[in-house]
């Protein structure tokens, strides 16, 4: 049996945690889901520094990334993690409510895997995180470890 890898959520709106941890619940993803509340903890992170720095070295199995962040912004995020070699094969799916085409296009122009904009209506929440936490955390294969 193997072991389930975690989801690691960039979120700074308490609400949006909560929305997102019960909706994965609901749907029954078995995933530990860590929580970053900005871009520099994400970073700090992925790169087990500070707070981080005992944490397992095993990448998440998705990054749910928000754009809106203080201190880093997601794209900054992303354009960082897209930039390492250890970092640039992780699933990043942006998890947003912006509706900004700037920040489309350039979400995908650094090499984002989806670009989701957060649904107002509860019951559309759940459904759109079901679909990502099913597909990302358990239907995705992804590739080796030793692939750089």
């Amino acid at each position: 049996m193997s072991v389930l890898k975690k989801i690691l959520m960039v979120e700074d709106n308490p609400n949006d945690i909560e929305l997102t941890m019960e909706a994965l619940s609901e749907n029954n993803i078995a995933n530990a889901i860590d929580t970053a509340r900005d871009g520099e903890e994400a970073l700090d992170y992925l790169y087990r520094k500070g707070q981080f720095s005992s944490r397992p070295s095993e990448n998440p199995a998705v990054i749910l990334l928000d754009l809106k962040l203080p201190k880093i912004d997601g794209l900054e995020v992303l354009r960082t993690i897209r930039g390492d070699a250890g970092l640039k094969m992780i699933p990043v799916v942006i998890l947003t409510s912006s509706r900004e085409e700037s920040d489309l296009v350039e979400s995908y122009r650094l090499g984002v895997n989806a670009y989701v904009v957060k649904p107002v209506d509860f019951s559309e929440f759940v459904r759109a995180i079901r679909t990502l936490g099913l597909f990302w955390a358990i239907i995705n294969e992804p590739p080796p470890v030793c692939m750089k």
